[in-house]
């Protein structure tokens, strides 16, 4: 089973466990070790994203035990650990099934010299100055009720700033990544949407209208903040890989001795939802089938189709701790309607959570260790206890010094927590 009797291991987790419960009621929300303390902070303040954790949490963790070969990030989401990685001059790499954070962390996380960021002084001058003038209009994409999201006036300078991308920037390079990256953040900017609640909200018609003229001049203003932010380039370039974490795919065995990552949580939150805006205008998106598709897909997504193939979904042969036994049970002895596919949603996540860990674990440099920053969940009163699973998982796979360190509260439901789970290989 482990390196450790069965009877010993349970013992430990069980005495993590127990030193976690004493300790939760003292447990701040620590604002600091989510996204909120990213924003304004160079390139890590690049683009929002909720479910982002903080480079300070990262940092305290890299400095407690800094890579010797290589850092990797299976999740890398918005690249917040690759960038860390590479601002200390560590050899990093991450993976993400995302095409679109693929492409975000990959610019945000690129070495560029001064010179190359002066080189686009001039074209980004005469794209500013083209923008009030008549020309190309991109199509409107297929966002589902595209006018909740922008007023007419707003969506037509949109489209024009795309259109204009199209036409002067066809090629890859630090001058689309730029104008991308400013798209991006005006897109949120002079948007009716707003992200201060999980599910998403949207204001209340009546407010004032933006004109086009103030699009172009909110876009202007991102685009000098994208560039300054550019500005505070790493001392070397993270690796940035279209992979599945269950697969790893492109990466070599060996080639890193730490994990720091957060994977997403069991939450049934979905990723692809608040990313929707930027997938749709940057073309990685044209309907809303294939956010569905790319839910599937991920781990722990419940976007559209992702949900209804649940009901057909059977389990595999995987490894199902005690804890997750004993959380799928309760759940499936609740009265709610939809316990069954919600029990299956649970097992699911963990069975790729599963082959995700057995994959990573293999090509480790050994000694090595990893780090998990994970959330539980409740469903209908029952607790997913996400970072004993983890822990037991870990286990499993031969780990030793297995850890759970409880970080913070997490929202208002007193039972939710995030922690991190550690091991050495």
């Amino acid at each position: 089973m482990t390196d450790l009797e069965p009877d010993t291991a349970r013992k430990r987790i069980k005495g993590v466990r127990a030193v976690a419960r004493v300790a939760r009621h003292e447990v701040p929300q620590r604002a600091e070790l989510t996204f909120k303390h990213n924003q304004g902070l160079g390139r890590h303040g690049l683009l929002r994203l909720t479910p982002a954790y903080s480079l300070r949490l990262v940092e305290e963790i890299l400095t407690q035990e800094p890579p010797r070969v290589g850092l990797l990030d299976p999740f890398c989401g918005t690249g917040t650990t690759p960038l860390v990685g590479a601002s200390r001059g560590f050899r990093s790499f991450a993976t993400d099934v995302n095409p679109f954070l693929v492409w975000f962390a990959g610019t945000k996380t690129r070495r560029v010299s001064s010179a190359q960021l002066s080189r686009l002084r001039a074209p980004l001058a005469r794209f500013l100055e083209a923008l009030p003038a008549d020309g190309p209009l991109a199509e409107v994409p297929r966002l589902h009720q595209i006018e909740r999201w922008w007023t007419a006036p707003a969506l037509r300078a949109l489209q024009r700033i795309r259109g204009e991308i199209d036409s002067r920037a066809k090629r890859a390079g630090w001058l689309r990544d730029a104008l991308e990256l400013a798209l991006c953040r005006s897109l949120i900017r002079v948007s009716n949407a707003a992200f201060n609640h999980p599910s998403m909200s949207f204001r209340e018609p009546g407010h004032t209208e933006l004109s086009e003229r103030d699009v172009f001049d909110v876009f202007e203003a991102e685009l000098g903040s994208v560039v300054t932010a550019l500005s505070d380039t790493p001392l070397v370039s993270a690796e940035i890989l279209h992979s599945d974490a269950r697969t790893l795919r492109g990466i070599e065995p060996g080639s890193f001795d730490r994990v720091v990552t957060s994977p997403p949580y069991a939450n049934r939150m979905s990723y692809v939802r608040e990313l929707r805006p930027y997938m749709y205008w940057l073309g990685h998106l044209s309907e809303a089938r294939e956010a569905g598709e790319l839910d599937w897909q991920a781990i722990g997504g419940t976007w559209g189709v992702a949900t209804s193939r649940l009901s057909h979904w059977q389990p595999g042969d995987a490894f199902r701790p005690r804890s997750l036994q004993r959380a799928l049970s309760a759940m499936r002895r609740s009265d709610a309607k939809n316990a069954e596919l919600l029990a299956r949603y649970v097992e699911r996540y963990f069975e790729d959570a599963w082959h995700h860990l057995v994959r990573c674990v293999k090509l480790i440099h050994r000694p090595g260790s990893v780090d998990y920053i994970v959330g539980n969940s409740t469903f209908y009163g029952v607790i997913v206890p996400t970072e004993r699973i983890y822990a037991e998982m870990l286990h499993e796979l031969k780990g030793r010094k297995v850890g759970v360190e409880m970080l913070r509260k997490r929202n208002s439901k007193k039972e939710l927590y995030e922690y991190r789970v550690c091991a050495r290989f």
